[in-house]
Order: structure tokens, then sequence, then C-alpha cells
């Protein structure tokens, strides 16, 4: 049986869930006054879930982002542009969709190799 590691585990989700050498990252926010710095501080949340979980952006298999606006297309990927690893890019979506919480314009999901 393979075991299932959780990392920040609640009543209603899991932060990271681990399940035969893939990293599971829920969705990540973070606070920030535009959407670039809402991004890039949720890049750097990842990149330390990431570490937590054993593995690193350059590992990433799958990215799914979310925005509030999709007029700030291009501002919130000058901080992804920026941050993605070179040559290890994910297969990506981003859609626009009402965040769960107010005030949150930016919303990114990954799955990562471990």
């Amino acid at each position: 049986m393979t075991s299932i590691e959780r990392i920040e585990s609640g009543p209603r989700f899991s932060h990271v869930v681990i399940h035969n050498g893939v990293v599971y990252v829920s969705g990540v926010v973070s606070p920030g006054a535009t959407v670039r710095q809402q991004t890039r501080n949720a890049l750097r949340g990842i990149d330390d879930v990431l570490k937590r979980a054993g593995t690193d952006k350059s590992k990433i298999l799958s990215a799914t982002i979310w925005l509030t606006d999709m007029g700030k297309f291009d501002e919130m990927n000058s901080a992804w542009d920026k941050w993605v690893s070179p040559g290890n890019a994910p297969v990506r979506v981003c859609v626009e969709a009402k965040l769960a919480l107010p005030g949150f314009e930016v919303e990114i999901q990954v799955i990562a190799a471990r």
C-alpha cells in the first residue's frame, strides 16, 4: 500500500498532499497592493511549501492560476515570468474567476514531482 503524506492538514483541506512521488499544493493566495505583488508573494509561498515537501519549482508539472480580472493577465505574468524555472516551465492554465476570499486577486495551485 502506498502511503499518503499530508502537510498542514485541517478539517476542510490539506495545504499539501504527497502521493506516489507527486506533490499536490492547494491554492495559494497572498496579500499585496497589486496583482504583481500578490503573485510574487504567492509564488514565494509556493517556494516555501515545495521546499517543505522535498521538492522545488524546477519540478512543477502543472499550474492553475485564477485571476479576478483577466485584464491583469500581463501584470500577473510579469511576476510569473521572473519566477518560473528557466527550461522547466510547467503546463499552465489561467482563468478568470471570483475568489472565495475578498481582497485577493490571484490564486495559484501547483502539482510537482518530488
